[in-house]
C-alpha cells in the first residue's frame, strides 16, 4: 500500500527533489503551501493550503499522513541578522511543529514518524579541532540556540509515541539553488578565493544524497533521534581550490579578509568565517551509503551539469 508523506517546505530546494523521489517510488506526497492557488501536474502530488500565523492547516491531510517531513524555515543567509530577522528564523522552524503537534495531540491520526531538518549549526559558529558527535552540548550562540529550540519542539512529538528523526545538515550542494551557485559567482569572474582564515570547516552533503537520506529515515524504523547528515568535512581553503579546479578557473591568493565580510554581512558573516567538523559515524552505522562521498567528483558533476 502506498505511503502518504506530508512535507512542510516542500516547494524549496530539498523539498522539490525529495517529493520527486518519493512519488517515483510509488508513494503519495502532500505539500503544505501558503499559495491557495497552487496546483500539481503530478497525480501523486497534492498541494494543501496552510497558514501558520492563523493556525490553519488541512486537518484531513494531516491526520491521514503516515509520515511528516519538516523542511520549512526561513533562509538563514537571505537577510542580515537583525533581532526581528532572528525571531523570524526561529519562529519559522518552531511554530509549524507546534501547530502540527496540537492537531495530532487532539485527534486520532496515522502518523508513524516525524522527520525534521536541523543543522550542524547546533554545535555553533566556531572553528575548533573538535569533531562534533550528536551527543555534544549545543552552543550558546544564535545558531546553536536556534537549532536546540527547533529540535526540542520536534522532541515534544515523542510524548505522542511518534518516532522522531532530526537530520543535522551541513552545506547542501546543489546546482540550482542553495549555497553553491552563490559560491560560484566570484569564480566565474576569475576572482575565487578562500574566505577569512580559510581554516574554517565546511561539513557538506550532495542534495541527491540528502533526499535519499530523508527517504531512508522514513522507511527505516531504526532511525531515531539526531544524525549529523553530512558526507564529509573540508576546509574552506580546500573547498575553494576544488571548486576553482572543477570550474577551470583561477584560484586567487590572498584570502578575502574576514573584516570585509563582516562589514557587508554583519553578524551573519560567521556562517562563512567559522565552522567545525562533524562526525557522520552514527549515520553510517545505519547502513546508509553515500552516492557522492568524494567532494571533487561531486563538484565536477554539479558544475558540469
Amino acid at each position: 500500500m502506498a505511503k502518504k508523506v506530508l512535507i512542510t517546505g516542500g516547494t524549496g530546494l530539498v523539498g522539490t527533489v525529495l517529493a520527486k523521489l518519493i512519488v517515483e517510488k510509488g508513494d503519495l506526497v502532500t505539500i503544505l503551501t501558503r499559495d491557495k492557488n497552487r496546483t500539481s501536474k503530478h497525480p501523486n502530488i497534492t498541494y494543501s493550503f496552510w497558514d501558520i500565523d492563523q493556525g490553519i492547516i488541512d486537518k484531513e491531510e494531516l491526520l491521514s499522513a503516515n509520515y511528516i517531513v519538516h523542511l520549512a524555515g526561513a533562509d538563514i543567509a537571505e537577510k542580515p541578522w537583525s533581532q526581528k530577522r532572528k525571531k523570524e528564523i526561529l519562529d519559522s522552524r518552531v511554530d509549524p511543529i507546534k501547530l502540527i503537534y496540537n492537531y495530532l495531540n487532539n485527534n486520532p491520526n496515522q502518523l508513524k514518524a516525524f522527520v525534521s531538518a536541523s543543522g550542524v549549526g547546533y554545535y555553533g559558529a566556531i572553528t575548533t579541532n573538535t569533531i562534533f558527535e550528536e551527543t555534544a552540548t549545543p552552543a550558546n550562540d544564535f545558531l546553536g540556540e536556534t537549532c536546540l529550540k527547533w529540535e526540542q519542539a520536534v522532541d515534544e512529538l515523542n510524548d505522542l509515541s511518534i518516532r522522531t528523526v532530526k537530520l543535522r545538515t551541513g552545506i547542501v550542494l546543489a546546482k540550482n539553488g542553495g549555497a553553491l551557485p552563490k559560491m560560484m559567482q566570484p569564480f566565474k569572474f576569475g576572482l575565487g578565493a578562500a574566505l577569512g582564515s580559510g581554516k574554517q570547516i565546511m561539513p557538506w552533503i550532495h542534495i541527491d544524497d540528502l533526499a535519499q537520506l530523508y527517504v531512508a529515515a522514513i522507511e527505516n524504523d531504526s532511525f531515531n533521534g539526531a544524525y549529523n547528515s553530512i558526507a564529509g568535512n573540508v576546509s574552506n581553503k580546500d573547498f575553494s581550490k576544488m571548486l576553482s579546479k572543477a570550474m577551470n578557473k583561477p584560484f586567487w591568493l590572498p584570502n578575502v579578509p574576514g573584516f570585509m565580510l563582516k562589514l557587508f554581512l554583519g553578524e551573519m558573516a560567521v556562517i562563512l568565517l567559522e565552522g567545525s567538523a562533524a562526525s557522520n559515524q552514527k549515520l553510517l552505522q545505519t547502513g546508509f551509503n553515500f552516492q557522492f562521498a568524494d567532494l571533487e567528483e561531486g563538484l565536477r558533476k554539479l558544475v558540469g551539469e
